[in-house]
């Protein structure tokens, strides 16, 4: 067999994500970009997300956070939209709790949007409705 000649492998990989825990400047958009909020993960690095200007977005992930920043469905999210695709983007950043905190109380995200809470479809809210309540008397007949 040869012989490893690496620095490690995946474990190895795994453990360089130590500095996030910094505080980093917060980053705010610029012409080109929106403020979105992932609604669910597609997979193949892809998700879809709902901006803040009311379109629904399929987004890329680009490669640099690909498998090193993890994205779920409720997170805030820097999206760069494309000039010959609407209905297509790019996600450049992550936002993190507190930094999403700060950017709605600038006013950059609007009040509609809430954080730290996965974001419900219709079909979630209509699950929640289908409580159905059982007397004691059916349950004896059973």
């Amino acid at each position: 067999m040869p012989k490893n000649k690496g620095k490690g492998g995946k474990n190895r990989k795994r453990g360089k994500n130590e500095a996030d825990d910094e505080k980093r400047e917060l980053v705010f958009k610029e012409d080109g970009q929106e403020y979105a909020q992932v609604t669910r993960m597609l997979g193949n690095g892809r998700c879809e997300a709902l901006c803040v200007d009311g379109t629904r977005r399929l987004c890329h992930i680009r490669g640099k956070m690909h498998k090193k920043v993890w994205i779920a469905a409720g997170d805030i999210v820097l999206v760069g939209l494309r000039d010959y695709q609407d209905d297509k983007a790019d996600v450049i950043l992550k936002y993190m709790n507190d930094e999403a905190r700060l950017l709605k109380a600038y006013g950059e995200i609007p009040d509609t949007i809430r954080l730290n809470e996965g974001v419900l479809d219709e079909d979630d809210v209509a699950a929640q409705d289908d409580y159905v309540q059982f007397e004691d008397e059916d349950i004896d007949k059973i």
